[in-house]
């Protein structure tokens, strides 16, 4: 390894090492929200991480960075989805996945009708709706998040709505 290899390494370690520090937790809780188990959450933002570090040379703009590892955690996510729709169509396949600790005080802190109404939603709206409410991204950065238009995004995110507000007058 060259000097100038060895260098462009030890900034990406740094710099990834500081979006680390800087966007772990939201990121964390954003998967459980989409997954509804915070281990496994933890586990699909490290493999953004590792992804975002391994491919780092590759990256055009690295102010980018944290779109990159939204993204990544938002494809991760829905990967695993995928995996557990699988398993639960095959049930003697595999072993069931028990609750975490953590995933039960995650629980137990949020509001908890509003977190079951919302894991009732279809995927990409809920999807949308955590990124734009929970994450607090613009339209725009969902879009690119979610690889979907700006107005797929609205029309998610408005049918997600007014189903997530009848879930919750069911319930009231």
């Amino acid at each position: 390894i060259g000097d100038s290899d060895h260098t462009a390494g030890s900034d990406a370690d740094r710099l990834v090492s500081e979006l680390y520090a800087t966007h772990y937790a939201g990121l964390v809780r954003l998967a459980a929200l989409l997954l509804r188990d915070h281990a496994i959450a933890e586990e699909a933002v490290q493999d953004a991480f590792v992804s975002l570090h391994r491919r780092w040379r590759r990256l055009r703009d690295i102010r980018n960075a944290a779109a990159y590892l939204r993204t990544s955690v938002v494809h991760n996510t829905r990967s695993i989805q995928r995996r557990r729709a699988v398993a639960a169509r095959h049930p003697d396949d595999v072993l069931l996945d028990a609750p975490s600790a953590e995933s039960g005080a995650i629980r137990a802190v949020s509001s908890r009708a509003v977190v079951d109404a919302l894991h009732l939603l279809p995927g990409r709206q809920r999807e949308a709706l955590v990124l734009r409410y929970y994450a607090d991204l613009s339209e725009a950065e969902i879009a690119e998040a979610m690889k979907i238009s700006k107005g797929a995004v609205k029309s998610h995110t408005s049918r997600g709505m007014a189903a997530l507000r009848a879930n919750l007058e069911q319930w009231a």
